[in-house]
């Protein structure tokens, strides 16, 4: 039996299987052979060694004068050669010899129970691991792809699966991509361990953000709620008890390095970071941004429900491309929110919301500014560079028109104007008159339009 000491030696040495697993798992090998060979186990011992370096196949029979079954009885005559003090009634212990008395079918049955249960058992062991990390980011790298599912290659036998209703619908990856995703769950299959993974996740910024922000790892700054459109925008609420701490500077960082990190990360997302304020009128001003509330007036509190009002220059941006911003603001708040423009508000009759709403009821102009003045600026660090030279860039820019610049020359904003002004723009035939004149008029917003023939100074 040297060598099953030997296989023992190595699969606790160089494998890392416990003493327990070891056991266990050459017991039901000599087990699954011993029945193969003999038909039944149910008189098979088997004893190990106390110090594990060898094991024994032992035939326990009944001493019998006249036997019926030779696999589970001896004659009291036999019994008489191994043990002189044998009667009729008491068992004995036949030492058994797997090389002499197991077939190769025996053996081979018994490698097969062997190998199953050392996978069962590096299984059960893996999954010990890796149970605890659900809701936790790994990396893996991009391995294949089947039936719209994503396979990442984790390493030591665990493989992570991107579902494709988890995938974020405009990344795409390659061969040997890196790819970062929150851990959803963890299974077991039929060839080791499986992760199932999400890029879609709000806890998946949740966790890069607690990575790059020491304010959150210390609990200085919490992160109140976070609310996700994967690969549109992300909201996120901060708050702080610390009068000296600014939670959303803390969470952009210097000139947004941080964040920035955190929207490399998710392959370029917008991010809104935002003041918390158990008042709800402030918080959903707060909510809105980018775009600047002038006020919010509590409609129902019972049904939560509220009416935010923006000057008309940011109805765009409060609403969102294709109502996005906010769709996201009333998933934050949990509020339904009716944004209208102040030329709409001027036709309403609010009075008997400014008198009859019991709790909270609207906030100053000036206030609901001041309230989302750090959100506003996060957003503006994050989403849009100090200084823009391509004209996709532009948030406020329709989609379609953003998807046809970027395959075209007029993408650079110089390149724009200059063709804009020539008409060369407009003869191309990429965009209707329309589209033209719209993305002209958002990009004055951004980029100061110098006139080529007033005077320059020479340098």
């Amino acid at each position: 039996m040297s060598e099953i000491s030997e296989a023992i030696k190595a699969l606790m040495d160089e494998k890392g299987y416990s003493v327990d697993s070891v056991k266990r798992t050459i017991e039901d090998m000599l087990k699954a052979s011993y029945k193969k060979a003999f038909g039944t186990d149910s008189n098979c011992i088997v004893k190990f060694e106390d110090d594990m370096s060898d094991v024994s196949v032992y035939s326990r029979k009944t001493i019998l004068d006249g036997i019926y079954d030779p696999v589970t009885e001896i004659e009291l005559e036999d019994a008489l050669k191994l043990s002189s003090e044998c009667e009729p009634g008491d068992e004995i212990d036949i030492l058994i010899d797997p090389k002499k008395d197991f077939s190769i079918a025996a053996v081979t049955t018994g490698k097969q129970r062997a190998h199953q249960n050392l996978n069962e058992s590096y299984k059960d062991r893996l999954y010990e691991e890796y149970k605890d990390k659900k809701g936790q980011i790994i990396i893996g790298y991009y391995q294949r792809e089947y039936k719209g599912s994503v396979y990442v290659e984790i390493g030591n036998d665990v493989e992570g699966v991107l579902p494709f209703k988890f995938q974020n619908p405009v990344e795409h990856f390659e061969k040997d991509d890196r790819i970062k995703a929150l851990v959803m769950d963890v299974r077991k299959t039929s060839s080791a361990l499986q992760l199932v993974l999400s890029r879609i996740d709000p806890n998946l910024v949740k966790n890069i953000l607690e990575l790059e922000v020491p304010e959150l790892a210390d609990k200085t700054v919490e992160i109140k709620k976070i609310v996700r459109d994967a690969g549109y925008r992300t909201k996120i609420a901060v708050y702080t008890d610390h009068e000296n701490v600014d939670p959303v500077g803390a969470c952009v960082g210097m000139k947004g390095a941080r964040i920035q990190n955190v929207i490399k990360e998710i392959d370029g997302e917008k991010i809104d970071v935002l003041r918390y304020d158990e008042d709800p009128t402030k918080f959903i001003a707060n909510a809105l941004s980018p775009a600047a509330v002038s006020r919010v007036i509590v409609t129902d509190a019972e049904k939560r429900s509220a009416l935010a009002i923006v000057p008309d220059s940011q109805f765009s941006l409060a609403i969102g491309r294709q109502g996005h911003n906010v769709r996201l603001a009333n998933r934050l708040c949990d509020w339904t929110i009716d944004v209208k423009t102040e030329s709409q508000a001027a036709e309403l009759d609010l009075s008997e919301f400014v008198t009859n709403v019991p709790l909270f009821n609207e906030i100053p102009a000036e206030d609901a500014i001041d309230g989302q003045e750090q959100a506003v600026s996060a957003e503006r660090e994050t989403e849009e560079p100090s200084e823009i030279s391509v004209v996709s860039d532009i948030s406020e820019i329709d989609g379609s028109v953003a998807e046809i610049l970027k395959s075209s020359k007029y993408d650079d904003i110089q390149n724009f104007v200059d063709a804009y002004y020539d008409g060369s723009l407009l003869e191309s035939g990429l965009l209707t008159k329309e589209q033209v004149e719209s993305a002209f008029e958002i990009i004055t917003k951004y980029v100061e339009i110098v006139d080529d023939d007033s005077e320059q100074p020479e340098e």
